[in-house]
């Protein structure tokens, strides 16, 4: 197969069908997208360790469930260095700024004054953090929650490596998420200990000025972003995750109309990211 050697734009769809994601089945959903993907491109898929050894035959590269790559960390750097190097499309863009990059934004965020969870990444700087009963540290490459642990104090740790936050007291999470820089839908878990249990969520203006202000931050031309948020006890939002390298969908959790227009909103986004020029 050679890129651009059809009429229809050639797509390697990069995932792992076999990820044992908690609570989620990440295949049903690639299952799905690349069904309907297929109607408008060439698409092939492919596990995330075989996606440098293929890419370069095929006119862009969509990166999907492809679980978190601290599990397979040297590949996926790899596979970032040849696209940048040789130009590759690769949906999204390895040029994000948000968990594609690690967790180091939360901590550029916290200082510029974003309203993000309080993060530090020194146990010098956790005077800045509000007093917590517990403090969540995790890995700056971590995902899935691999490697968080609470501890009652900061002091006296080395953080070499990891971040700290004051563990929120929260009333439920919710995401929001695009194509682009298009709002498509909001989900969220009304019980803050089932955070997959999704269900719709009726955005308001002040909530999607709230997720627009890092999707603008991030300045990715085309892509699939997920905001992930939590509703403060007084009644404010504050940014969890700003996910833009493989964010899950949960389109299982939409009705079909709505599913339907998310469909419809990547395939013209990817249409538009593959065209020539």
């Amino acid at each position: 197969m050679t890129a651009g050697s059809g009429a229809r734009p050639s797509v390697l769809y990069v995932t792992d069908l076999a990820y044992p994601a908690r609570g989620r089945r990440y295949c049903d959903e690639d299952i799905l997208l690349t069904s309907r993907l297929r109607a408008d491109f060439d698409l092939a898929l492919c596990h995330p360790l075989d996606a440098l050894a293929l890419m370069d035959g095929f006119d862009a590269v969509v990166v999907r469930n492809s679980g978190p790559v601290l599990h397979y960390q040297r590949a996926y750097d790899a596979f970032r260095e040849h696209a940048l190097a040789t130009g590759a499309k690769v949906y999204n863009p390895v040029t994000g700024r948000g968990d594609m990059a690690g967790k180091r934004y939360l901590l550029d965020l916290f200082a510029a004054g974003y309203p993000v969870i309080p993060t530090v990444g020194t146990a010098a700087d956790a005077g800045l953090l509000p007093a917590s009963e517990l403090y969540a540290v995790k890995p700056l490459r971590g995902a899935d929650s691999a490697g968080l642990e609470f501890v009652p104090r900061l002091t006296g740790l080395d953080l070499t490596g990891l971040l700290a936050q004051p563990k929120i007291d929260f009333r439920y999470e919710v995401s929001f998420y695009f194509v682009d820089d298009a709002f498509q839908y909001a989900l969220h878990a009304p019980d803050p200990a089932r955070r997959w249990e999704l269900v719709p969520y009726d955005a308001s203006p002040a909530d999607l000025e709230f997720a627009r202000l890092f999707i603008g931050w991030n300045a990715l031309d085309h892509g699939v972003q997920r905001v992930d948020a939590c509703r403060t006890r007084d009644g404010g939002l504050l940014l969890v995750e700003l996910e833009d390298l493989n964010p899950y969908l949960s389109l299982d959790a939409l009705d079909p109309a709505t599913r339907e227009a998310f469909v419809g909103a990547l395939t013209r986004s990817l249409r538009a990211f593959t065209a020539p020029g």
